[in-house]
């Protein structure tokens, strides 16, 4: 049974799009605003999101970018806006589909029954490379050249959340938020110590450099 986290703010159609998933053996949890489907999101694992994109407190773009910095879990967006540019924008934005108000349910639950698809398919990967580098999600391992790293769990999340973005540039707060999931703290110096940390291990690997400082934003894996 998959599990659909729906955060739209109108009550009718969330309670609609609720009852009706919920009719074919679908798991549904329910928000009605966005800081509310923030809070939801990281307490509970989610197959997948149905996302209205003008919400009260945190909207639907912020939000998916907010997700898309640590999941690929398929994202269903529920817009008002028909724009070819409009559409263009979502799904650059990290939407994997989008539907335009007012909409079918029938409509709908084909389009999650196609990404839900698309989650098994991505669910059977347990190893992601980059470069020297291979991570084992299952037993939560790097290895270099074939040989283990010895991370912590946060060191771990931190390459983890690198090679899973390789060309994203990650803001400290983006790297805090993601890992620890809790909010930031201005000047705290956590991420630092661990990318310094990380950087000491791979060392002897001669792969420490993969890791690059963008000064005055964050961090990236190496082009």
């Amino acid at each position: 049974m998959a599990k659909i986290l729906i955060i739209e703010d109108d009550t009718d159609i969330n309670n609609m799009i609720a009852e009706y998933l919920s009719e074919r053996n679908m798991e549904v949890e329910q928000a009605f605003s966005g800081t509310e489907g923030k809070l939801l999101w990281q307490m509970n694992p989610f197959d997948l999101l149905i996302l209205d994109l003008m919400l009260p407190g945190m909207s639907g773009d912020e939000l998916t970018v907010w997700i898309r910095i640590t999941s690929q879990v398929p994202i269903i967006v529920l817009t008002a806006k028909d724009a070819l540019e409009n559409k263009i924008e979502l799904l650059g934005g990290g939407a994997d589909d989008y539907l335009t108000k007012p909409f079918a349910l029938e409509e709908l639950w084909m389009r999650v029954q196609v990404q839900l698809r698309h989650v098994g398919a991505v669910l059977e990967q347990k190893m992601i490379s980059y470069k020297e580098w291979s991570i084992d999600l299952t037993s939560m391992c790097l290895r270099v050249h074939g040989e283990p790293i010895n991370l912590t769990a946060h060191e771990f999340a931190i390459v983890e959340l690198f090679m899973r973005r390789t060309k994203k540039v990650f803001t400290k707060q983006e790297i805090y938020e993601a890992v620890w999931q809790q909010d930031y703290v201005i000047e705290d110096k956590t991420i630092h110590v661990h990318i310094s940390n990380i950087r000491s291990k791979l060392k002897k690997t001669k792969t420490d450099h993969y890791i690059q400082t963008v000064w005055g934003i964050g961090f990236r894996l190496i082009e």
